[in-house]
């Protein structure tokens, strides 16, 4: 199958490569059940050596950057308890941690998650943690912007390879929640 957007040369519906997924996104693949069919996730193989977004389009493409989106971890801390989220920006704009995520988790102070809780938390690679299959009760952040293109291209779990989904079927996620100006330039 001919991918949706960039140069590359093959796209597989994901729910035919399971194998090629972690654990927790070839599960949330296969039991997917939104108005979005699960055959237009798609998976396309990438060199791990340029999963960083800067490095990963300047190989395939400038035109990347604007349908490419990141999804971060960020723990928000109020008292003694800690809450982890994902948000879910267009590549071309960094998440509001210290204002829009911040006030949503009605935390005192949110930051970035250390890798090593990001990481254990989701059972993702670092640089390729993607919204598809965080645990269920995480809040997911999403920006109005991402739900808006016809296909964004994330992270597909690991540094190798990437996930070509639907913008709407972002906001039909466990835990999702669409907001505008989450990514900010």
């Amino acid at each position: 199958m001919r991918a949706p957007i960039g140069s590359f040369d093959h796209a597989t519906p994901a729910p035919d490569c399971l194998d090629d997924l972690v654990a927790p996104v070839a599960a949330a693949v296969h039991a997917w059940n939104g108005s979005v069919p699960a055959g237009q996730i798609l998976y396309v193989d990438t060199d791990p050596r340029r999963a960083d977004t800067a490095v990963f389009v300047e190989h395939y493409g400038q035109d990347l950057l604007e349908r490419s989106a990141n999804c971060v971890v960020v723990a928000g801390k109020r008292g003694g308890g800690t809450t982890l989220a994902a948000c879910v920006v267009l590549s071309t704009t960094r998440a509001d941690v210290n204002g829009v995520v911040r006030r949503r988790l009605g935390a005192r102070k949110a930051s970035f998650a250390p890798m090593d809780t990001a990481t254990g938390e989701t059972g993702m690679e670092y640089g390729g943690i993607t919204p598809i299959g965080l645990p269920a009760d995480w809040p997911v952040l999403v920006d109005a912007a991402v739900v808006d293109l016809p296909y964004v291209l994330v992270g597909s779990g690991r540094r190798r390879g990437k996930l070509l989904v639907p913008g709407k079927a972002f906001a039909e996620l466990p835990g999702a929640v669409v907001l505008e100006g989450l990514g900010v330039a």
